[in-house]
């Protein structure tokens, strides 16, 4: 049943994307396609997810079969009605029926919400749709305009703004095609040469299991946009090798939960955020990808300079060449499958054509598997690959369509454009006061929220007033998406690196705490391309150049502080003054990284010129500090 749903969804999808006309003499509206997407998808995390973590999955339960047939019914009758609901504009005119329909479908749609996006999710999404019946007694800033029950439920079903929202249109038009590619890479046999390459490459250098984490990873994350994911399926390779050539537990465990979390933020793919971020701000696929390319890059250096540094001081080396695949041999038997990425990268950068290009790319993948026989699908697999598929578009369209339910409620309200004024009210009209907020905001709602589901929230509340104190709005959205993606390596909650610790053997407090210093570019790389967009590829070319190339110096030196070794000048010692040499340092990378102008008292130029003389001080006191206690480097 899940992989039937979820293969006729697909059908449908290329019927309306492609202009196919599989439904010869029907006129699909929009809204029709959407109420049909959720109709075969929604209702199906019902069969697969429990209701809760102890529950069996063995049998499906008479009640969760029930919940389908509600949802199906629901998104069903909604769909043979979408030109009446457009017609006579149901959203504050809906009939009798369809107000008590949509109350069912409000229910249904947050226990779905619940069980794809988890208790934290469901609690913000239920507290926040319910909010228009409250609206006018609420204190002043978060007042609006009130809204009877009835009216609430018929607009969060019938509306463009709610459960049809700017989510489940992303979802509709361009994310569904990329989370099938995505399955499909895992299961033809792509995803497995992308990492041999990986190992080929890197493996016998010294921290090589540690780089590998990061090439493969970076790769896998781009293409499936699920952290958790990331780490099962690379870490259970990476981090056994890395703990068996020296690397610490904890620190392995890092690596692995840094270089997964930051795939997310690695074009082209990014996951389903970027497709909803595209469609937030109005402009292309490909106008995000160009704009995240620089800071996803700055990200995996300060982690790959780390790693090497670590590697060298402690002086790891990489895997015997026995254990690893031979480069001659692995591109050998994958070479094809770089046509597909070339392919994909082609539609989605030159051609601009982003919902048709991953079904093109798949349905060369496809081809491409079936020519060689190594990873040729066979009924049963074939079977697995259209199970798996259907899973993953389940859950995201049952939590994109909840989340939905966060616009419609500040939509219907008023609230959405109103809460941005007092936001800016409350910073004191102080820019660096309100990107502060936004980068806690950003942070705390990331704790309990997927990506995705934070995002949207955020674009909603956060972005107008950050826009209106003058920042880029394309900088703005990146913003909050990388702050989005600081809770996955940051304590108390750190999913990715807790998941990474039990793979690793380690304390997750401990891979936390790695994750963090591993990770730390993440913190502050945000804040820089905010107040300098040229670090997004937007402005004056020379200017991007220069704060380019002095963003890569800085982050390579405050890798090199925080590990306390320098490439061409070895260790930094040890003892209270290498501490100070390595203080001086980071501050030496932080100042060559800060974008200069605005309201600093200096310029780009005259912050450079003090971050080489801060790192000059600081190679010289650790040169001391080395003779001091007889390094040698």
């Amino acid at each position: 049943m899940v992989g039937a749903a979820g293969f006729v969804a697909v059908v449908v999808s290329l019927n309306k994307i492609l202009n196919l006309g599989f439904l010869v003499g029907v006129t699909l509206l929009d809204n029709a396609y959407l109420y049909l997407l959720c109709a075969l998808l929604v209702g199906l995390v019902f069969l697969f997810l429990p209701a809760t973590a102890r529950a069996s999955r063995d049998k499906v339960p008479w009640y969760d079969v029930l919940l389908y047939l509600l949802s199906l019914a629901v998104f069903g009758y909604f769909a043979l009605n979408a030109h009446r609901i457009l017609q006579e504009a149901w959203e504050f005119m809906a009939p009798k029926p369809a107000i008590a329909i949509a109350a069912a479908g409000w229910l249904l749609l947050l226990e779905a919400t619940r069980r794809a996006g988890g208790t934290a999710v469901f609690i913000v999404v239920a507290l926040i749709s319910v909010y228009p019946v409250f609206a006018g007694v609420m204190p002043g800033p978060i007042a609006g305009l009130p809204q009877p029950l009835s009216t609430t439920a018929a607009y969060h079903f019938t509306s463009s703004e709610s459960v049809l929202g700017i989510p489940t249109r992303a979802f509709g038009e361009l994310v569904i095609g990329f989370v099938m590619f995505g399955a499909v890479l895992q299961h033809t046999g792509a995803a497995a040469f992308f990492n041999d390459i990986a190992f080929a490459l890197f493996g016998r250098v010294r921290g090589g299991p540690a780089k590998v984490a990061i090439v493969a990873s970076g790769l896998m994350g781009s293409v499936s946009g699920s952290v958790v994911s990331n780490v099962l399926t690379t870490g259970v390779v990476t981090i056994p090798a890395m703990k068996r050539t020296g690397f610490s537990p904890a620190y392995a465990g890092g690596v692995e939960a840094c270089a997964s979390t930051g795939g997310v933020l690695m074009p082209p793919i990014m996951g389903a955020t970027a497709f909803v971020m595209a469609s937030f701000l109005g402009v292309s696929y490909s106008t995000v990808v160009l704009a995240a390319i620089v800071p996803s890059l700055l990200y995996y250096l300060g982690l790959f300079v780390q790693i090497d540094c670590y590697a060298a001081r402690r002086g790891l080396r990489g895997l015997p060449r026995a254990e690893l695949p031979a480069i001659g041999r692995t591109f050998a038997a994958g070479w094809q499958y770089l046509f597909v990425f070339v392919l994909l990268v082609w539609m989605l950068m030159v051609l601009q054509r982003e919902a048709l290009a991953p079904f093109v790319a798949t349905g060369l993948l496809l081809a491409i598997n079936q020519v060689w026989p190594r990873h040729r699908l066979n009924w049963r697999r074939l079977g697995t690959l259209i199970e798996n598929v259907s899973r993953s578009l389940a859950e995201l369209a049952a939590l994109l369509a909840g989340v939905g339910l966060i616009i419609g409620a500040l939509s219907v309200t008023g609230l959405a454009g109103t809460l941005a004024n007092d936001l800016v009210y409350l910073a004191g009209n102080n820019v660096y006061v309100l990107l502060v907020m936004g980068a806690v905001t950003s942070f705390v709602f990331g704790m309990g929220m997927t990506i995705t589901a934070c995002y949207i929230f955020l674009a909603i509340v956060l972005a107008p007033p950050l826009v209106a104190a003058g920042f880029d709005k394309v900088a703005v959205h990146l913003f909050m998406m990388y702050w989005g993606m600081v809770s996955f390596i940051t304590p108390p909650v750190a999913l990715a690196s807790f998941v990474a610790a039990g793979l690793a053997g380690a304390a997750p407090l401990q891979v936390g705490l790695q994750s963090m210093r591993l990770g730390s570019t993440m913190y502050f790389v945000p804040f820089f391309f905010v107040l300098n967009p040229a670090l997004i590829l937007r402005g004056a070319p020379l200017d991007i150049v220069i704060v380019v190339l002095t963003a890569v110096i800085g982050i390579w030196l405050i890798a090199s502080a925080l590990e306390g070794y320098v490439a061409g000048f070895g260790s930094m010692g040890a003892g209270f003054m290498a501490l100070g040499a390595r203080v001086l340092l980071l501050a030496a990378g932080l100042t060559m990284a800060l974008p200069g102008g605005g309201e600093l008292a200096l310029s780009h130029l005259q912050l450079s010129v003090v971050g080489l003389g801060l790192a000059g001080a600081a190679l010289a006191l650790a040169a001391v500090a080395r003779r001091l206690h007889g390094a040698t480097g």
